[in-house]
C-alpha cells in the first residue's frame, strides 16, 4: 500500500512559515499530504507532521551552514519527498544542493524568491555574490516562483534555466481579516487605544533594522509637526535599531508624536483605525505590511523600490518618494493630513487594489503551479480531487 505523498518546506528560520505559509501547509494536509518543515528554530507549528531544527545561518559564510547541509541531505535522502518547496536565500541554496540526488529519483524542487538580492540599484557585491549562484541553482529547480514583476522579468530575460518560472502575487493577505471599518467603529476603536477622532494616525509595521529606514519617517515627522500637530506615528515592531530611533525622536522633539508599540499581534485591529500607512524601506520584494494596510483601506506613502512600486499606484492609492527625500515624504504626508476626501478616496482604491494580492487569489495561483507536481506524485483517484480544488 502506497504511503501518503510528502512535501518538505525549507527556510532559514521557522517563524518564516508561521508568518507566511500556514494556509498552504494546511491545504496540503487537507489534500492528504504529509507535511514536514526544516528550518532553524524550535517553534511548534500547526499543520506540520514533522519538524527538523537545522543550524541554518543567514550569512552564506557561516560554517554552521555546512552542518545544516549535511543534516538536510540526510533527511531528504531518508524521507523520500515528492515535493520540496524552499524559501529564503540560504534555505533555497541549501535545499536545492541537498536535493540533487532526490531530483534524480523524481522529487520536484520548487524555490520561491521573496525578492532577489540582485535588483535594479543593488550594490555591486550583491550582483557578484547572489546573481551567479541563483542563476546556477535555477537549473536545479523545477519551478522558480517570483513574487514581483521585476524579478519575474529578470529571471526570464536572464534565461534562468528552471523547469518553470512562475509569478505569484506574494504570500496572500486574508482580506476578510484585514479589512476597512466604518466611521463609528473607527471612533470606538481609537477611544479604546487612547486616540481621538482628531488624531492623524500614521502606521508602519516593520523590524527596526537599517533596511527598514525608520529614520526617514522620524525626520519627516519633525518637518511636519508644526503644520500637523495632531499627527501620531505608530511604529509596530522590535529590532536592533529601536533604541537609536527612540533617541532620534527625542533629539528632534517629536517623542510625544511617536508611539513605539513593540511587537504586535493585533495589526488587524490597528490598521483600520489609522488614516494612512508609511513604508520607508530601502529594499522589498513584495511587502506584506503594505498589502495588509492597503486591504484595510489605507493610502500609503512609500519609498521607491521594486516591491513598493508594484503595490502603490502613484497618485491613486498613495505616493512614491525617493528613500532619502525627507522633504518629499513630509509633503506627501501633509497632503493626506489636510485633504481628507482625497485620503478617503485613495484608501478605497487601495482596498480594491489589495484584492489582487488576497489569500484567495494567491492560493489559486499557487494551486495552478502545485497541481502539475502533485498529480505526478498521487494515485489516479487523487488527481480529480486536486483538480476540483483549484480548477
Amino acid at each position: 500500500m502506497r504511503m501518503r505523498p510528502k512535501i518538505l518546506f525549507c527556510a532559514t528560520v521557522d517563524y518564516h512559515f508561521r508568518a507566511f505559509h500556514l494556509p498552504v501547509m494546511e491545504w496540503f494536509q487537507q489534500m492528504g499530504w504529509e507535511v514536514h518543515v526544516a528550518a532553524r528554530g524550535t517553534l511548534v507549528l500547526p499543520h506540520t507532521d514533522q519538524k527538523f531544527d537545522l543550524p541554518i545561518e543567514r550569512s552564506p559564510l557561516k560554517r554552521a551552514n555546512l552542518k545544516a547541509y549535511r543534516m538536510l541531505k540526510a533527511i531528504i535522502d531518508k524521507e523520500g519527498y515528492d515535493i520540496i518547496h524552499c524559501h529564503t536565500p540560504m534555505g533555497g541554496v541549501l535545499a536545492r544542493l541537498a536535493a540533487r540526488g532526490a531530483r534524480a529519483r523524481g522529487t520536484k524542487v520548487i524555490y520561491t524568491a521573496h525578492g532577489f538580492h540582485f535588483y535594479k540599484g543593488a550594490p555591486l557585491r550583491n550582483w557578484l555574490l547572489y546573481y551567479p549562484v541563483e542563476r546556477w541553482l535555477a537549473s536545479r529547480t523545477d519551478c522558480l516562483v517570483t513574487i514581483n514583476e521585476e524579478d519575474f522579468g529578470r529571471a526570464r530575460r536572464a534565461d534562468f534555466r528552471a523547469g518553470m518560472i512562475a509569478h505569484i502575487h506574494g504570500v496572500g493577505v486574508d482580506t476578510a481579516y484585514y479589512a476597512p471599518i466604518g466611521e463609528e467603529e473607527k471612533r470606538v476603536r481609537r477611544e479604546r487605544y487612547g486616540y481621538s477622532p482628531d488624531h492623524f494616525l500614521l502606521i508602519y509595521a516593520a523590524e527596526f533594522n537599517a533596511n527598514k529606514n525608520h529614520r526617514l519617517l522620524i525626520y519627516a515627522l519633525a518637518k511636519l509637526k508644526a503644520k500637523a500637530p495632531t499627527a501620531r506615528l505608530l511604529l509596530a515592531g522590535e529590532g536592533p535599531l529601536l533604541h537609536e530611533c527612540r533617541a532620534l525622536a527625542t533629539q528632534l522633539g517629536v517623542a510625544h508624536m511617536v508611539e513605539f508599540l513593540g511587537y504586535r499581534d493585533d495589526l488587524d485591529e490597528l490598521y483600520p483605525m489609522c488614516d494612512a500607512a508609511a513604508a520607508s524601506s530601502l529594499r522589498e520584494g513584495l511587502p506584506v505590511n503594505v498589502m495588509e494596510a492597503m486591504a484595510c483601506g489605507l493610502p500609503v506613502v512609500a519609498t521607491r523600490n521594486r516591491g513598493h512600486n508594484e503595490l502603490v499606484d502613484e497618485g491613486r492609492t498613495g505616493f512614491i518618494v525617493e528613500p532619502d527625500d525627507v522633504a518629499s515624504f513630509a509633503s506627501r504626508l501633509q497632503l493626506l493630513y489636510f485633504f481628507r476626501d482625497s485620503r478617503r478616496r485613495m484608501g478605497e482604491r487601495s482596498a480594491e487594489r489589495a484584492q489582487r494580492y488576497s489569500l484567495e487569489q494567491v492560493m489559486g495561483e499557487l494551486g495552478e503551479m502545485y497541481l502539475t507536481f502533485m498529480m505526478e506524485a498521487s494515485p489516479g483517484g487523487a488527481k480529480d480531487q486536486y483538480r476540483r480544488a483549484y480548477l
